[in-house]
């Protein structure tokens, strides 16, 4: 079975809240923990995850927060799990250099994790927050 992690799944959820509320509006870590119901740690962790990612813009001083570094249609789902967890490859050998095995079976599973890079590449965050 294919998972992303819990961490991937927290990111959603915070990227998704920041997306469909008052998405002009920074939002710093304590408010977003308090509104989801993640732990602020967790939470703490995701954003910085995200801001080095470049998802997130991160805004400094008391008033300072974070904010989505683009429009919620222009991140797509691929951007945000290939942030928090590297390049999408659903096995070793479908990465674009392939395995060292450098077998026949290679080329098919390229195939299939092109395919669902491009699914995830078409699927932005504004559609997810849309449900």
């Amino acid at each position: 079975m294919l998972r992303i992690t819990k961490i991937t799944d927290y990111g959603f959820i915070l990227l998704v809240h920041m997306a469909s509320n008052n998405k002009e509006m920074l939002h710093n870590a304590k408010d977003l923990s308090t509104a989801i119901g993640i732990p602020l740690p967790t939470v703490s962790k995701v954003l910085k995850i995200l801001t080095q990612g470049g998802i997130l813009k991160s805004h400094q001083g008391s008033k300072g927060g974070y904010s989505l570094s683009r429009p919620a249609s222009e991140i797509s789902a691929a951007a945000i799990i290939e942030s928090v967890e590297g390049p999408v490859a659903i096995t070793d050998c479908s990465s674009a250099e392939g395995c060292e095995r450098n077998c026949p079976v290679s080329p098919s599973w390229q195939k299939v994790n092109s395919k669902i890079i491009g699914a995830l590449e078409g699927l932005s965050l504004a559609d997810i927050a849309a449900g």
